[in-house]
């Protein structure tokens, strides 16, 4: 999920370490107009605050007002990039989390992790462990033919066993090196808003009900904090004419009508 432009400017803030006011004396913006670009009800933000602060943090506009993911790149072109067509395609019709994606080919390990891929998939190693695989066999020859041990001997089956399989060797270093940047990201994605939810959906509506059912309220009262809950509204943060024009636009929902029609019949 993208960030907002109230969690954009106070992640810039909290990186650079600076409190509301030290910002201020910085910018030379007002401590109370930064706070409420950063709070909730924020409503709008001023071409020269947005400059003044995209200047500051060495951002884009676009990046504070949320219509890029880019900070510090705005007129990159795709050459420069050197991507083929079928990366484009991919990265442009949102099939994969292309935030996860920059996440994982950014970790410091990835450039070991690509390098030992690159070293298997083009066989930049091949001949090295042949020559390996060679020497064990010639050693094992010559201590066979010497010793003459029997087949059970535990030095012979050493030398055997010494064989490096390329496959299974690089196959071990690609998921060690991915196992740790893994393991990396998921603890940097504990605790974020944009992670996995830590509670099931079905969790999620139980504990909706329950505050519905302890609500004091009307029955259309208590059927508009629901659809508050369902549409992430805060149902608080509504003026008295705002609810009462939804409660006239649910009313004009049958599923309303229906449960107020047996809420009635039930009291009889």
């Amino acid at each position: 999920m993208a960030l907002s432009i109230q969690e954009r400017l106070k992640d810039l803030r909290v990186e650079r370490k600076l409190t509301l006011e030290q910002l201020a004396e910085q910018t030379c913006l007002s401590k109370s107009a930064l706070g409420s670009y950063e709070s909730d009800d924020y409503k709008d933000i001023s071409h020269h605050a947005i400059n003044k602060l995209a200047d500051f943090y060495g951002v884009t506009t676009d990046y504070l007002l949320a219509r890029t993911e880019t900070k510090s790149h705005p007129n990159a072109s795709l050459a420069s990039l050197c991507l083929s067509d079928d990366m484009i395609d991919l990265l442009k019709n949102k099939r994969i989390d292309t935030a996860l994606l920059c996440e994982l080919a950014t970790h410091p390990d990835f450039v070991k992790l690509l390098a030992d891929i690159q070293i298997y998939v083009e066989g930049i190693a091949s001949m090295q462990i042949q020559n390996l695989n060679a020497w064990v066999d010639v050693a094992r020859a010559e201590i066979m033919e010497k010793y003459q041990p029997d087949e059970h001997d535990k030095n012979a089956y050493l030398l055997q066993s010494a064989h490096v399989d390329e496959g299974d060797y690089f196959s071990s270093r690609v998921h060690k090196d991915m196992d740790g940047i893994l393991e990396d990201l998921r603890k940097a994605h504990i605790g974020r808003s944009d992670g996995a939810p830590k509670s099931t959906v079905a969790e999620e509506l139980k504990r909706d009900l329950e505050e519905v059912v302890n609500f004091e309220g009307s029955h259309t009262e208590q059927l508009l904090l629901v659809f508050c809950k369902q549409t992430k509204l805060r149902y608080n943060k509504l003026s008295e004419e705002e609810k009462q024009w939804l409660i006239r636009i649910m009313q004009k929902s049958e599923l309303v009508k229906s449960a107020i029609s047996k809420r009635g019949k039930s009291k009889k």
